[in-house]
């Protein structure tokens, strides 16, 4: 399958640049260049970025948002030195509890051994962050892939119900566009710490197709209500599951409860999509979106579309 242009598209409208203070950020940057996992909750935009140890919140379309630190250390300022040192945090996920404080998850992509760690943040009353961040071992989930599909490279991750899932993004030296399904209580003990190796109760495949000859390849999924999923993928053309590429652009699809591909449209815009969150109302979806745009010199950007 072939994504043309002439496909009918998905039409986005920039909310606002992901600004920060530059005072604030450890290389004297006044925006995030590298925007990836996206949650929305609690009246924010949460977002983890794949090269910082910090968590970015935003609160409204106009102040900079506000950097809470997820990770020790600093990375350093050269781009090459930096992709080789960072944690890669590609996801983030809410995990509800039921003493009704909720948390967000940081994972890893895994596609380096120095990227294999996550990250709980548990936020207060008003959704903020607590300073606090419990750091934890990716290896029960990341070790049983590894040995079953070698290199892999996980981009999103989500929570729904009782079920856990973890997609990994295709490149040539990995298995391919994966949605990988476990019981709930798989991300609690991995965080816990109490078990060695958890294989997934459920692996699905997914073609995605290509844009002007490059594959395409997940960059994040969010849960439906129906118990289906929505995600973002980029047809950036790189080799292998670290390396960045030009990219031809990004398309949000739609997959059932049964891992079945139902739609998907090409974005409008020519952008590298990198996280999605969705919420349903009135027979229709609201979709916030981050962009990368591989630079730093230029900011990511949060978009809002309707579908």
């Amino acid at each position: 399958m072939v994504i043309a242009r002439p496909l009918p598209r998905l039409r986005a409208t920039t909310l606002r640049t992901l600004g920060v203070d530059p005072r604030a950020h450890p290389r004297g940057q006044p925006h995030l260049s590298a925007a990836s996992g996206l949650v929305c909750s609690h009246g924010h935009a949460y977002v983890v970025a794949d090269d910082e140890n910090h968590l970015a919140v935003y609160g409204d379309r106009r102040r900079p948002g506000t950097l809470h630190r997820i990770a020790a250390g600093e990375l350093p300022h050269d781009a090459w030195a930096r992709k080789h040192r960072k944690r890669d945090f590609e996801s983030l996920l809410l995990l509800p509890d039921p003493g009704h404080v909720d948390r967000l998850v940081a994972l890893g992509s895994a596609s380096l051994a120095n990227r294999r760690a996550g990250v709980v943040v548990t936020l207060d009353a008003h959704g903020v962050p607590h300073p606090a961040v419990q750091p934890f071992d990716l290896a029960p989930l990341t070790t049983p892939l590894v040995v079953r599909f070698g290199a892999i490279n996980i981009e999103g991750a989500f929570v729904h119900g009782t079920q856990f899932v973890l997609i990994n993004r295709a490149a040539d030296d990995n298995a391919g566009n994966l949605s990988l399904h476990y019981p709930l209580h798989a991300l609690h003990e991995t965080i816990a710490g109490t078990r060695s190796a958890i294989a997934p109760a459920g692996v699905h495949t997914h073609a995605l197709g290509r844009i002007d000859g490059t594959e395409l390849g997940f960059t994040d999924a969010a849960p439906m209500p129906d118990g289906g999923w929505i995600y973002s993928a980029a047809a950036e053309n790189r080799s292998g599951s670290v390396a960045d590429g030009p990219c031809n652009g990004s398309v949000i699809g739609i997959v059932d409860v049964n891992g079945v591909l139902q739609v998907q449209r090409a974005l409008a815009m020519p952008l590298k999509i990198e996280g999605v969150a969705v919420r349903a109302r009135a027979g229709r979806l609201d979709l916030c979106l981050v962009s990368d745009a591989d630079d730093p010199d230029q900011p990511s950007c949060l978009l809002r579309a309707q579908w």
